[in-house]
């Protein structure tokens, strides 16, 4: 919003001051990703900055921890990068294993969570509906309680019903923690759903199944994937509750993080860090695309 011509010099300072402490508090939560990122191109073994890197000589820059992300765990990294140096690196690299893990969690984990937070916003949407902000407190309580505590009693229950160290334990660990982000979404996207179009299509003779399906879940459907994405990156970014649950094989991302800064503290972590950043950015791009076609969908801004 621009500044009035009409405004007092008080108001002048507040405006400016304003968009100051605004680009402070902006510096002040990227500035460990700002770091990060051309830390991760550091020829050297060390998580600062080298004199030549801070010269910007080019011999102070290097890919190499990129590179040892696809080597390391190989049987054969110095071999020619032909067919067979591909096979290897697919079934062999650690980093790739535990992207594939955390790609297939991370999926299945979305889908069950997605059906699940959507079909609870649907309830707790209607007006009717009796104890509702009971009822929500308890869903989206997994993202209050600390993560901790949560791991705790997943892992105990888990392992009672035998589903500790188990793909289709940790898939529902991280459905548990997706689901509060759907409903939280979905909700938030009912909100604005225009009700009258559901009595219309009653109506017309289409059942709840028709309406929701032809009526309702093409108008919400913006929230829906936004949730989604939510619950993917949930799961992605997960740590504790592999920790917990997961066996030695299903090793993830954040979990393979977590054993190379125990066991070896490389800069090829920050490499994975600055691929996430990147990865996590285009979601949010996706999610904020998507926002904005939520909007024009309901007239809420110009097309």
């Amino acid at each position: 919003m621009a500044l009035p011509v009409y405004a007092d010099p008080l108001e002048r300072v507040w405006y400016y001051s304003y968009r100051v402490i605004c680009a402070l508090i902006f510096i002040f939560l990227i500035s460990p990703i700002l770091i990060i990122m051309p830390l991760s191109f550091n020829a050297e073994p060390y998580f600062t900055f080298t004199p030549e890197m801070l010269r910007f000589d080019p011999a102070g820059y290097s890919t190499r921890w990129y590179d040892n992300l696809m080597t390391f765990g190989m049987t054969a990294p110095d071999a020619v990068r032909d067919g067979s140096w591909w096979a290897d690196f697919w079934q062999n690299a650690r980093w790739m294993q535990a992207a594939k893990n955390s790609i297939i969690v991370g999926f299945f984990s979305t889908i069950v969570a997605t059906v699940l937070g959507t079909i609870a916003a649907l309830g707790l949407s209607r007006p009717e509906m009796p104890y509702r902000k009971l009822i929500m407190a308890v869903l989206i309580s997994p993202m209050i309680v600390p993560i901790i505590i949560t791991a705790t009693g997943l892992f105990f229950f888990y392992s009672d019903v035998g589903l500790s160290g188990t793909y289709f334990g940790l898939v529902m660990a991280h459905a548990t923690l997706g689901i509060p982000f759907v409903i939280i979404t979905v909700t938030a996207t009912l909100m604005g759903f225009d009700r009258s179009l559901l009595r219309a299509s009653a109506n017309l003779g289409a059942g709840p199944a028709t309406t929701f399906f032809k009526v309702q879940l093409p108008l919400i459907t913006p929230g829906v994937v936004s949730g989604a994405l939510f619950a993917f990156v949930t799961s992605f970014d997960e740590v504790v509750v592999v920790l917990f649950i997961g066996s030695h094989e299903q090793q993830t991302i954040p979990r393979q993080m977590w054993n190379g800064i125990r066991e070896q503290i490389s800069p090829s972590i920050l490499a994975v860090a600055t691929i996430l950043v990147i990865f996590s950015i285009c979601l949010l791009t996706v999610v904020e695309l998507l926002r904005r076609r939520s909007e024009r969908l309901r007239g809420l801004s110009p097309s």
